[in-house]
Formats: structure tokens, C-alpha cells, sequence
């Protein structure tokens, strides 16, 4: 049966393998991103696009009446889309205060605001029974690693997704979310990293790899699954063991 898939960040990354993979299987895809030109790029058969800012409420209603037009309900919901801001425009000024403010604003923007209001915004025309909604956290979630504000906006996907599932499971929905360790071939890192970082996170796991794309999105097809349907308000870790289960 054909499912009708949306996948914001989908045109590249973990939402771009996610949506090669969906596609796969035969089901409708829809893209959702703040670039267009990226969007139309990406190699996805038979997949629909739309070009969005979803930290703009706005925005995010043109998405829902374009997705109430084209799809009508919404089988799985992908959140996707996120980021550390390098591709935010600079902070003007020398004030520190003004840039902590500004860096910890556009991230929270970024990689929780965004995921909410998509939400909201097609909570109810999520298929019942059988939906799926799915976040993409990180590993540092849990280490407050790297960036901070983008691991406190990713943690801050928890007790959201927590609440969801608790409201729309009586309806046959799960909710679930899944936070990566290191994955390369991604724009997160932007021209990439050195190698010495590189060599030291493949060393925090037990695999000595780093993660791919593909990875990561094959559990969101799991999770997506009707094996799956059972697993709700769970954050599966996808890292090769340099975090352990908590």
C-alpha cells in the first residue's frame, strides 16, 4: 500500500537517503526545504517538493494547505531538517552578549522550532490508526558535546516527542525519535572536519566506523514499519556505541 511520506531536510543528508528509501518502496514522497534549488536537485523518483522556511508560521501554513491539497492525510512525518546555523548569515556588531543570544536563537530556530510547527500544523491530518512521526535528535543530546545550543535545541525534541506520543497514541499513532552519532557524507559540517576530530569521534565507537546517511535512515523505514507499531516515545540511538543506552 502506497504511503504518503513528508520529509522536511529532504533534499539532502539523512532526509535525502530517508526519502530515497521511502521512494524505493513505492511510497509518495514530499520534500520540504528552505532551498529550493536544492530540493529540485535531489534524486528522488516520483517525489513532490516544496520550498519552506519552518520556523516561519506562515510558511509552515502554505506547507499544510499544500500537503491538504496534494496528499490529504499523512502516513509519516519526517523531521528532518536542522542544523549548527553555518548557514545563517553572520552576526553583525562585536557585542559577545548579541552573538550568544543570536547563536543560541538560530539554532533553537533551526532544530526545534521548526519541527514543532510542522507538527502542529499536520497533527490532524496524521493517518489513524497507523501514523508515524519520527525526529532527528543527536548524540548531543546527551553529552552537551560540540555545539551546546544545538544539543540543548535537539534535547529539547524529547519531552516534545514524549507529549506527543502520550496525546496521539490513543489514536494509533507513535511518535518516536532517533538520534545519530557522527555521520559523514551530510552538509552539517559544512567543508568538513579536520581529521583529527574525524579519527577521534571513529574512535568513540565500537564499530571504529563513522555513521552514514543510509544508516540512520534505515531506522526511520523501521520505525515507519508495521513491525514498529508497538515502539512508541522511545529515542533510538544510531551511533556505533559511542554513547551508550540510557
Amino acid at each position: 500500500m502506497t504511503r504518503n511520506v513528508v520529509i522536511s531536510g529532504g533534499g539532502t543528508g539523512i532526509g535525502l537517503a530517508a526519502a530515497q528509501m521511502f521512494a524505493a518502496d513505492g511510497d509518495q514522497v514530499l520534500l520540504i526545504g528552505r532551498r529550493g534549488d536544492v530540493l529540485e536537485r535531489a534524486k528522488v523518483p516520483g517525489a513532490l517538493t516544496y520550498a519552506a522556511d519552518l520556523a516561519d508560521p506562515e510558511a509552515v501554513r502554505g506547507v499544510a494547505g499544500f500537503v491538504a491539497r496534494e496528499f490529504g492525510a499523512v502516513d509519516v512525518l519526517i523531521h528532518s531538517a536542522g542544523g549548527n546555523g553555518l548557514l545563517e548569515p553572520p552576526v553583525g556588531g562585536d557585542d559577545p552578549l548579541d552573538a550568544v543570544a543570536r547563536h543560541w536563537t538560530v539554532n533553537f530556530r533551526l532544530n526545534l522550532l521548526t519541527a514543532v510547527l510542522l507538527t502542529e500544523a499536520l497533527r490532524d491530518r496524521l493517518a489513524e490508526p497507523g501514523g508515524r512521526v519520527l525526529f532527528l535528535s543527536s548524540i548531543a543530546a546527551y553529552r552537551g558535546s560540540g555545539q551546546v545550543a544545538y544539543a540543548a535545541a535537539k534535547a529539547g525534541l524529547h519531552p516534545y516527542a514524549h507529549a506527543l506520543a502520550r496525546q496521539l497514541g490513543p489514536h494509533g499513532i507513535t511518535v518516536n525519535v532517533v538520534a545519530p552519532g557522527y555521520v559523514e557524507d551530510t552538509a552539517f559540517f559544512g567543508d568538513g572536519m579536520d581529521e583529527e576530530r574525524r579519527a577521534q569521534l571513529i574512535a568513540e565507537t565500537s564499530d571504529k566506523r563513522a555513521g552514514t546517511p543510509g544508516d540512520i535512515a534505515s531506522n526511520l523505514h523501521w520505525l515507519a514499519s508495521p513491525g514498529a507499531a508497538h515502539i512508541t516515545s522511545q529515542i533510538i540511538q544510531v551511533n556505533g556505541g559511542a554513547e551508550r543506552g540510557h
